[in-house]
């Protein structure tokens, strides 16, 4: 029996029973299993593309069933999505050995008498490939459908964007993203980097966005990676970077990232400051906060001081105290959907109507933090005006001190990074 796939399907039902995050038990998988670099992709395009299509491939495995999907047994379930996404969803793969290989899967994993039911499913799906065709047009439950995403989050795209633009970041959320790294400028350059990652057999090109940043395709594994071990440099999207770039810390100054976890943008602030100066890293979660730390020491940053501390508190802590503050608020992270497989079908419309006041809780909270004079952005990693303009819009109408700099929002379609979203504001003397 195939040792990959049953890696993939263990993940999967990890993932649908326990609430694991995917990349989060693929990686480690992958660190405890000794796939070649053709298995690793393998078990990765199983995993992702499985979790990726979620729904909608529920969709096509509910017409070739006799009962309610609902009454179909987990572990039968998940070796099914991985048998149903190789049959219409990897060219690469034949029908015989998709089939075959979910059917001693199933025997393996679900007990011998699941096999013959499994070998049916899967048999008709083959047989009648047209019977789950997604529907065409162009209405939201036939894009989500077709798109992988949940119908209400393409209600919503589709209302904020329009129809052509929420169509292009949809399928947008559908592609494999690159690798980005950030070049530690505190202990190398980007040309050495860059001379190590083509050693490494990537293929690099330089971020647009930041000058520390290097995009990189075709990597294998990172584990490997020297430069990434002796902390040379950060895995870190381009997007993200323009977070610490548009506060422009200086070396010696007081900063606060007041979310800080976990902590690549704590360590840009540090590098951008030449290790010169005092940030605190705030943080609610102790474990989180040490990871903050050892990234910091394996980067060779000094300046950082985890704090365990609440964000809407900070302002208590360190009142009119820092020259610039982060506030990089916990929000939907619909920017970054192309790189988290499951989040998409992990978020709900609710949880997106509750955001907004925390958002706004932390940000009143950090801005208690600035001396007069002092310089505040906020950010986040979604891309919808309620967590983002109207979050910076409403904190301006109650605090005459402070002024809008810049606003701007990456859209994933347009910038072909992850979706991001930055307010730099000054506070008043």
């Amino acid at each position: 029996m195939d040792k990959v796939r049953l890696a993939a399907t263990k993940i999967l039902y990890d993932v649908a029973t326990n609430g694991a995050y995917s990349n989060v038990a693929l990686s480690q998988t992958l660190r405890q299993e000794k796939f070649s670099d053709l298995d690793r992709k393998f078990c990765t395009e199983l995993v992702y593309g499985a979790v990726k299509a979620g729904a909608s491939l529920d969709w096509k495995i509910s017409k070739y069933l006799n009962r309610p999907l609902a009454k179909v047994d987990e572990k039968i379930l998940d070796v099914l999505r991985v048998g149903m996404y190789q049959i219409f969803f990897l060219d690469k793969v034949p029908n015989s050995a998709a089939v075959n290989e979910s059917v001693e899967l199933s025997k393996k994993f679900c007990g011998i008498g699941a096999s013959k039911f499994v070998n049916g499913v899967l048999r008709s799906a083959v047989r009648e490939p047209h019977k789950s065709d997604f529907p065409t047009g162009d209405d939201a439950k036939s894009l989500a459908l077709r798109k992988f995403h949940p119908f209400w989050l393409v209600k919503l795209f589709i209302k904020e964007f329009g129809l052509d633009a929420a169509k292009k970041i949809l399928d947008f959320d559908n592609t494999e993203p690159p690798l980005c790294l950030r070049v530690n400028f505190l202990k190398t350059t980007s040309e050495k980097i860059l001379d190590e990652l083509k050693n490494f057999g990537m293929q690099t090109e330089p971020s647009t966005f930041a000058p520390e940043g290097i995009i990189c395709r075709g990597h294998g594994a990172l584990d490997k990676f020297q430069p990434l071990r002796n902390g040379l440099c950060q895995v870190q999207d381009e997007s993200s970077m323009t977070a610490a770039r548009l506060l422009n810390p200086q070396a010696g100054e007081f900063v606060i990232d007041c979310c800080a976890a976990p902590g690549g943008k704590s360590t840009h602030l540090a590098e951008l400051m030449q290790n010169r100066g005092r940030i605190i890293a705030a943080d609610i979660y102790e474990t989180k906060l040490n990871h903050i730390a050892q990234n910091a020491e394996r980067l060779g940053i000094k300046i950082i001081e985890p704090l365990l501390i609440d964000a809407c508190e900070i302002g208590e802590k360190f009142p009119a105290q820092a020259d610039k503050v982060l506030v990089d608020v916990p929000c939907s992270g619909l920017g970054v959907l192309r790189r988290k497989a499951d989040l998409r079908w992990k978020k709900n419309p609710a949880e997106l109507k509750e955001l907004p006041d925390l958002q706004e809780k932390i940000l009143s909270s950090a801005a208690k933090t600035l001396k007069p004079g002092g310089i505040l952005v906020y950010s986040t990693c979604t891309i919808t005006r309620r967590e983002n303009q109207d979050v910076v819009e409403k904190f301006l109408a109650t605090n005459e001190n402070f002024q809008l700099i810049e606003m701007k929002t990456l859209l994933p379609h347009i910038t072909n990074t992850d979706g991001f979203f930055s307010a730099k504001l000054i506070k008043n003397s």
